[in-house]
């Protein structure tokens, strides 16, 4: 009975849909889910923050709340390009923390089901997956599941809640 139970269990895991939001990055999909996105803004400049790693190009007032944003480019060590009309900020809540990650554009909705989610291939230490929780294909294209818990390294949130209450005067600089 109880080997039933896992089993129905374990099917109703792989059956479940999840829905994430796909994102271009260097002609490359990655997926965020959904549940952690709060809003999808127009690329507008920020206010930078004085001695923060390049990929942290500074902070953005939404609506009173001050929030961080990051280049996923500059993340993940791709070349940075000029910011366009299709440039966007992906606004995301992590453990109740709110923060912005600029991407090329989104494109649209997937819905993924657990079993369609493949793990990410072991590459050795030449290649940096930690930010991967997963791969899915959708057509004749795979796309890259993002964790976005590991975005914003704990030592980052740390720098910008320090450096937060200096900025007093959070306006748009280019």
């Amino acid at each position: 009975m109880s080997q039933t139970a896992s089993l129905s269990q374990v099917q109703a895991v792989e059956s479940a849909v999840t829905q994430y939001l796909t994102v271009n990055l260097a002609q490359e999909e990655y997926a965020i889910d959904i549940l952690a996105v709060r809003e999808i803004r127009g690329w507008t400049p920020v206010t930078r923050i004085p001695q923060a790693p390049s990929y942290v190009l500074g902070v953005l007032n939404l609506r009173g709340a001050i929030v961080p944003v990051l280049d996923l480019r500059l993340r993940f060590g791709l070349a940075r390009e000029e910011y366009n009309a299709t440039t966007v900020t992906v606004i995301i809540t992590v453990a109740g923390r709110h923060f912005g990650v600029v991407v090329d554009g989104v494109s649209d909705v997937l819905d993924v089901e657990g079993g369609a989610i493949k793990p990410v291939p072991d590459m050795g230490t030449a290649v940096d997956t930690e930010y991967l929780k997963g791969l899915t294909s959708v057509g004749q294209r795979m796309v890259l599941l993002l964790d976005v818990d590991k975005l914003l390294q704990p030592q980052d949130a740390q720098m910008l809640e320090a450096a937060l209450p200096a900025v007093t005067d959070v306006k748009a600089v280019a």
